[in-house]
């Protein structure tokens, strides 16, 4: 390891990353390191790290390689591995823009959860084409003490829980995950949104990620609310042949969501780099000691 590692620090509405450039994919980022890095106390602080390998250099990503340069290697702040993360999209191409790897306009990047074609804007905002939505069948129910609610399953390349309710404060203090049933519905774990109205294609929510607790935003997240309010409204594209537009406010900031008529579904919002700098190998050593 070298004596010092370089790395950034970056939200997507206020869901922050660290991320480690690593092009060839020479650092041994265990589970360990990265729950680490993302301690907010003893660490750099971050619900997730952001990976920055090429694709070709990395063996989930060299399948993908003709089609996208670059992979995002996401992984929770707990260490684990996760197969998306929509704001993490976003924060990887502001990266890449910052680092001179790409510029304004259209570019791939490739992910667990596939290769996602990005957009950055002039404006600054980036949007995601994030793929399509499945419906799995079959009855959901999330539970917060005394109280439970039907949800919506919805699969955007990882799993959600999606729960209508009345007050975003029924969610409670989401420090643990909330129990949904039954559990073979989500072996391995499921993202949890709470959601309210605001008005007409309009909602908010709040979000417990797998692996994560209780973040300020899910991307995701705001996907899969976008098509389970949808499909509550009876809308689907998909019928009617017209795009689906819904605004999620999330506890930090705003992000807009886009279902096609093809199903694709689209994430614009904004990514911010904030900080970068250099993490003491010595000290990451003694962290996982």
């Amino acid at each position: 390891m070298s004596t010092r590692i370089a790395f950034l620090k970056g939200h997507g509405t206020e869901n922050d990353f660290v991320i480690v450039p690593d092009p060839e994919n020479a650092l041994d980022l265990s589970p360990a390191a990265v729950a680490a890095l993302c301690d907010r106390r003893a660490g750099i602080g971050a619900d997730g790290l952001l990976h920055v390998v090429r694709s070709e250099a990395h063996p989930e990503g060299r399948a993908m390689a003709d089609e996208a340069e670059w992979f995002m290697d996401y992984r929770n702040g707990d260490g684990s591995i996760a197969e998306m993360c929509g704001n993490g999209v976003r924060v990887f191409a502001r990266y890449l823009q910052r680092a001179g790897h790409v510029a304004e306009g259209d570019l791939a990047v490739a992910t667990r959860g596939g290769v996602k074609a990005v957009h950055i804007a002039k404006d600054g905002d980036v949007t995601v084409g994030m793929g399509k939505a499945l419906l799995p069948e079959g009855d959901v129910t999330v539970s917060v003490g005394e109280r439970s609610w039907p949800a919506r399953n919805v699969n955007m390349g990882n799993p959600h829980a999606v729960a209508f309710v009345d007050d975003l404060a029924h969610a409670g203090d989401l420090l643990a995950p909330p129990p949904v049933s039954p559990a073979s519905a989500y072996p391995d774990g499921v993202n949890v949104e709470f959601v309210v109205d605001r008005g007409p294609r309009h909602v908010a929510l709040r979000v417990h990620e797998r692996g994560a607790g209780e973040t300020r935003s899910c991307g995701t997240g705001a996907c899969a609310v976008a098509v389970a309010t949808a499909r509550r409204d009876g809308v689907d594209p998909s019928v009617t042949g017209t795009p689906a537009t819904y605004t999620v406010d999330v506890p930090g900031g705003t992000l807009v969501i886009t279902e096609r008529p093809d199903g694709g579904i689209e994430m614009t919002g904004p990514a911010v780099i904030v900080a970068e700098g250099e993490i003491e190998a010595e000290w990451l050593e003694n962290a996982l000691r």
